[in-house]
């Protein structure tokens, strides 16, 4: 492990607002923007929230976690407490709407567009949208980064999922076996590309935090008989 920065640290609390969609199953919540598909079996379960595009960031908020506490607002849960979620999805513009009455995601807005259950959690649903504070925190994650591969023979499309510390990444790389650190781009979400033909070898990957640009190292996280369709853990991760 390969380490040029310290770890993530808890940002200062501001001010924004919050709904929710879908309803209690989260099942409305599923796959989303930052392309993290079923949100049980990829770890994040319904303490998500699609954030407004000046909060998404075109993608490189994807992974980031949030505390969220209702404020000043009969609507609030007694006692305000705060939920922390994770950056799953992105809540579009709605630019028939005025960004105060209804378009509540409409750029320079800052708005956080909560999965109902952890939106129950700060604040009775039927208030439809309540003040909030909201804070970046370090992400706790179980285990290293999983990496979720996708695309063909001469694309590799890899989805970069449970990263812990700022929760999200700038920059990535792969290396065969047989190659050198292959720069990958930024694809969509939380996904990154490579054109190479890499099959038939181990593969490796670095990867950049968006928010503290440390870097990692990930080695042989995929046997030599990788496939698509497959998530590959490895063993380390951000603090």
């Amino acid at each position: 492990m390969e380490s040029t920065d310290a770890a993530f640290q808890t940002k200062p609390w501001s001010q924004s607002h919050a709904t929710f969609y879908g309803d209690e199953t989260g099942r409305d919540t599923m796959g989303g923007a930052c392309g993290y598909g079923n949100l049980f079996a990829s770890g994040y379960g319904l303490a998500t929230a699609a954030l407004s595009s000046t909060l998404y960031n075109n993608g490189f908020s994807c992974g980031s976690c949030f505390q969220i506490k209702c404020t000043n607002s009969k609507w609030c849960n007694p006692g305000n407490p705060y939920t922390t979620v994770t950056a799953t999805n992105l809540c579009p513009p709605n630019w028939y709407q005025d960004s105060n009455n209804g378009g509540w995601c409409n750029p320079p807005r800052t708005h956080f567009d909560m999965a109902k259950p952890a939106f129950m959690k700060i604040a009775q649903w039927k208030a439809g949208i309540v003040p909030i504070m909201y804070r970046r925190v370090p992400c706790a994650r179980k285990g290293g980064i999983n990496f979720s591969f996708q695309g063909n023979g001469f694309w590799l499309l890899v989805y970069v999922m449970n990263v812990g510390g700022g929760g999200d990444i700038s920059q990535m790389w792969v290396k065969g076996t047989r190659t050198g650190w292959i720069s990958m781009s930024h694809n969509w979400g939380a996904s990154y590309q490579a054109f190479a033909t890499l099959g038939g070898q181990a593969l490796s990957f670095k990867i950049t935090s968006y928010s503290t640009k440390e870097t990692i190292i990930a080695y042989n996280v995929a046997p030599p008989n990788w496939s698509t369709g497959m998530t590959y853990k490895c063993s380390v991760n951000f603090r």
